[in-house]
This record gives C-alpha cells, sequence and structure tokens, in this order.
C-alpha cells in the first residue's frame, strides 16, 4: 500500500503562486510515476502534470508554461504554479503509479481556491 500526503493549498488571488508539495509512504519502488490531478465541481479530474523518477514530465496544455512539477526523491513530488487564474480553482490530488502497473494511488486532496 502507498499513503500519499498533499500540502501547500490555499487561498491565492489572480495572478499569484502556490507550491503544492505531495510525500508519498509505504511500498515505494524507484520507479514509478508521480502527478497532480485536479478536479473541479462539475467537473472530471484532469491530469495537471506529471513526472517519472527518470525526470520526464508531462503537461496539460492549460498549465504549460505556468506550472513547473518537480521531485527531490523516489517519494516527493512538487507542483509550483504560477500565474494562477480564476479556472485553477479546483481540489488538486497526488497520485502514485509503480512503473509497469495499472494501480494508482490517490491522496486526500488539497483545495486551491483562486479568487479574483
Amino acid at each position: 500500500q502507498v499513503q500519499l500526503v498533499e500540502s501547500g493549498g490555499g487561498l491565492v488571488q489572480a495572478g499569484g503562486s502556490l507550491r503544492l508539495s505531495c510525500v508519498a509512504s509505504g511500498s515505494i519502488f524507484n520507479l514509478n510515476r508521480m502527478g497532480w490531478y485536479r478536479q473541479a465541481p462539475g467537473k472530471q479530474r484532469e491530469l495537471v502534470a506529471s513526472i517519472t523518477t527518470g525526470g520526464s514530465t508531462t503537461y496539460a496544455d492549460s498549465v504549460k508554461g505556468r506550472c513547473t512539477i518537480t521531485r527531490d526523491s523516489a517519494k516527493t513530488v512538487y507542483l509550483q504554479m504560477n500565474s494562477l487564474k480564476l479556472e485553477d480553482t479546483a481540489v488538486y490530488y497526488c497520485d502514485y503509479v509503480r512503473v509497469g502497473r495499472a494501480t494508482n494511488y490517490w491522496g486526500q486532496g488539497t483545495q486551491v481556491t483562486v479568487a479574483a
């Protein structure tokens, strides 16, 4: 089992920045992909960004140039979000998946609210 704990969400004005953190614990394998998804009210959960332990990254088109995903170990991942927009408001979830496996593990989510 894998447990994920997110932190760093909050209320920010449009144009501001936030940095989200996620720490994984439990049965963590060195080859994995961790990422951030978000879900706004009435919408489906969508990928924001992901990063493998090899450093390969993927970004949603809506956040390219504004968000940067990094990691400093097999267990910790960050999402730096700049130039935040009202439409970035959502619950942000951290996920973990072992390379070669289909099971995603999720954190409890952290609320990001962008105000005008």
